[in-house]
């Protein structure tokens, strides 16, 4: 059967074309570490930020609201971008200014310029739906499952990672040589990504939405940044309460354009979809949990023993100690893939959500030592890197191949407004509860352990919503279960079996070869399209029952277009597709 553009990826060995390289992953993986690296880069500095940029506090803050507004704006415009353009394209541009703004911020000591800097390193959070693209339109299904679960997980393994590190190099150099060493990271995950990772050749029809974009932007900024800044704004002020507002006003008009647009920016009646709805819903959860145990366990283990209750370590020790969060959520994909293969990723988020429970749970009596603040990071680790390698596969099983990008640019936007809210909720609690001593806050245990408690009943609303989620079909997720090569072809087999087939041939019923043969569904969008073989042979599997027009068109030909039905009764529907001896210009 020849290779259909919404279900099967590029390189399979039915369409004759070299496979991606054994290094894809491993790189798409290192740009999404490089990438999350940003949101923890300044943490071991937090504290003195106002003293470095000679600012207040309130002003300082600026330098990590900023990365984590452009970030949730780029990821959905970004994916979208991908969709219509090339996934390697913009992944590589989103690359670059992060780059450009880890140098801005690496040659400067005020505050204008570091936000302007730290602002362009956010717009990179767009590579990880782009990788997860990728991966879904070149890799085999045997292999995508894990290969989209270590991607997913590549913005916990970031962050965590970049903790200690970040730590090190802080302590021990002046700190602008972070900014230094990220530009570096992102020149060398550049070159990896133009020597290793070939474009894919999925495209979205239609156009950018770009008055879309502008909407989306506006509404998000004005609701993400009450939620940053509400605890200096004060959550009842004018101006807080005057945001909330607006967002919702702009992004209920946004909505309304985006439903009567050709070609929107974000499909909302997709989005609608209870697989896809839920799944953002349950992201936002994760999100929250994630980012809790890395604003309690650091400063934890750094506060002083004399406290009765702080551990007393390094900025470099407390670093190790909560590296294992991204480690393990590292090791995690290969588990995850076993565990989808044999039960599906809904189980598999719902096991990921039950152990982050059991994690925070735990932590609550967990608090006394170091070692126990390593124990607390490889359990949350587990759940959270099953948590989060289950998401992008409930999501593109729930989608077609060229609405990929923007889909899984909006459930890492989902996961964004998580750790946003997760920020704002835990900096209010711990400042609420801290004691002063000296004119300095000191967090109290009594604010970690309601930390854990929120991030605990933050799991158990994310769990509610999963056993939400619509029991899987065999048929949605051939493409994410496959665990051997046996599997594969049985589940392409029984792919082909729905679909629309025959050959292409010209006026005097000769084939045409290399004729492009589009499905499109009654909503005028593209549902599939293919390239037909040597003897004009083509195949399309169909996503659902109901009536589509094919569109072929080759070299020499005029175009043409017919329309077709399918029952849904998991038979092959014939047609053959006779191009008019018209000739036309190429």
């Amino acid at each position: 059967m020849t290779r259909t553009t919404n279900e099967q990826p590029i390189g399979r060995a039915d369409t004759g074309t070299p496979g991606p390289s054994g290094a894809l992953v491993p790189v798409l993986a290192f740009a999404g570490i490089v990438v999350a690296v940003m949101q923890t880069l300044l943490v071991p500095v937090i504290k003195d930020l106002p003293q470095l940029l000679g600012t207040e506090p309130s002003n300082a803050t600026w330098v990590l609201t900023s990365t984590l507004l452009s970030g949730a704006v780029a990821t959905p415009i970004m994916g979208r971008l991908g969709d219509l353009y090339g996934k390697r394209r913009m992944l590589i541009a989103s690359l670059t200014v992060m780059v450009v703004g880890a140098l801005i911020s690496a040659f400067t000591s005020a505050l204008l310029p570091m936000i302007v800097g730290r602002t362009l390193q956010g717009f990179a959070m767009g590579a990880i739906p782009l990788g997860i693209g990728l991966m879904r339109d070149m890799l085999p299904r045997e292999k995508l499952g894990s290969s989209m679960a270590l991607m997913s997980s590549s913005i916990g393994v970031g962050g965590g990672l970049a903790l200690p590190a970040a730590a090190l190099v802080a302590q021990h150099t002046n700190w602008h040589a972070l900014f230094y060493g990220a530009a570096g990271l992102g020149v060398l995950s550049i070159a990896l990504t133009l020597l290793v990772v070939p474009e894919s050749k999925v495209r979205a029809e239609g156009t950018f939405d770009g008055l879309g974009a502008l909407g989306l932007s506006v509404g998000l900024v004005l609701f993400l940044l009450p939620i940053t800044k509400g605890s200096d704004w004060g959550w009842t002020s004018a101006t807080t309460l005057g945001m909330f507002a607006g967002s919702a006003a702009v992004l209920l008009l946004w909505g309304v354009y985006e439903l009567r647009s050709k070609a929107p920016l974000v499909d909302l009646r997709t989005t609608a979809r209870p697989a896809v709805l839920f799944t953002n819903l349950a992201s936002i959860m994760v999100g929250v949990s994630f980012y809790v145990v890395s604003l309690v366990l650091p400063q934890l283990l750094q506060l002083p023993k004399e406290t009765g209750y702080g551990l007393g370590q390094s900025m470099v020790v407390a670093g190790l100690l909560v590296a294992p969060l991204g480690l393990t959520m590292m090791f995690t994909a290969p588990v995850y893939a076993r565990l989808s293969a044999k039960y599906g990723p809904k189980t598999t988020l719902i096991l990921g959500m039950l152990i982050i429970a059991i994690g925070y749970g735990a932590g609550l009596g967990l608090m006394s030592a170091p070692w126990q603040s390593l124990v607390i990071a490889v359990v949350l680790g587990a759940g959270i890197g099953l948590a989060y390698s289950s998401l992008p596969a409930l999501i593109i099983g729930a989608v077609p191949a060229s609405e990929t990008g923007a889909a899984n640019g909006l459930n890492t936007l989902m996961r964004s407004i998580g750790t946003s809210v997760s920020s704002a909720v835990i900096g209010m609690v711990l400042a609420n509860t801290a004691n002063n001593v000296g004119g300095v806050a000191i967090p109290t245990m009594h604010g970690f352990r309601v930390s854990f408690l929120i991030a605990t009943a933050a799991v158990a609303v994310g769990l509610l919503l999963a056993l939400f989620l619509p029991k899987q079909r065999p048929a949605a997720h051939t493409q994410l279960r496959a665990s051997s090569e046996e599997d594969a072809n049985l589940e392409r087999a029984e792919e082909a079996l729905r679909s629309f087939r025959g050959r292409v041939l010209d006026a005097g019923g000769t084939p045409v070869a290399r004729a492009k043969v589009t499905l499109i569904d009654r909503r005028g969008r593209q549902a599939g399209a293919t390239l037909s073989a040597d003897d004009g042979s083509y195949a399309l599997a169909v996503p659902a029952q109901g009536a589509y027009v094919l569109a072929a068109r080759a070299d020499g030909h005029a175009p043409l277009a017919s329309s077709a039905t399918h029952t849904g009764d998991d038979s092959p529907v014939d047609l053959d597709l006779s191009l008019p001896g018209e000739t036309v210009t190429a």
